[in-house]
């Protein structure tokens, strides 16, 4: 399981360096020194709707207008043909200027309200967290 979730970051932070195609913003672009990307993916529940997971990204990506730093959003789902993503489908990227930024985002009211929304909409079966500087 650890090995194939460290093979799994380990694509996923180079296929992160590269532009995807569902983005909200400029695609990963490259950042300027000193800028964080945070990785985040999701698992839903088998009974999640389209409707429920779209609300839910909706609001992640809402949050590139509301909390200052962040240089670009993008998101997409899982298409690897290697199967091997353990149930874990939706990627979401957010870019900050720095550090500073990413942590002041992480106590960001508008980021604490997202995190109760996951739970009111009551679909996450999981996530895990990448930060990193490209």
């Amino acid at each position: 399981m650890r090995r194939t979730l460290l093979l799994c970051l380990t694509m996923l932070a180079a296929g992160a360096c590269r532009p995807a195609r569902a983005s909200t913003t400029a695609a990963l672009a490259p950042a300027p020194a000193g800028a964080v990307r945070h990785v985040v993916i999701f698992k839903f529940k088998p009974g999640a709707t389209a409707e429920q997971i779209g609300q839910l990204t909706e609001a992640f990506a809402a949050l590139e207008h509301q909390i200052p730093g962040v240089l670009a959003f993008e998101h997409g789902v899982n298409n690897s043909p290697e199967h091997r993503n353990e149930g874990f489908t939706h990627v979401y990227v957010f870019t900050f200027v720095n550090a500073a930024a990413r942590d002041a985002y992480l106590e960001h009211p508008a980021h604490k309200a997202f995190g109760a929304l996951v739970g009111k909409l009551g679909i996450w079966d999981g996530s895990f967290v990448v930060d990193y500087t490209p």
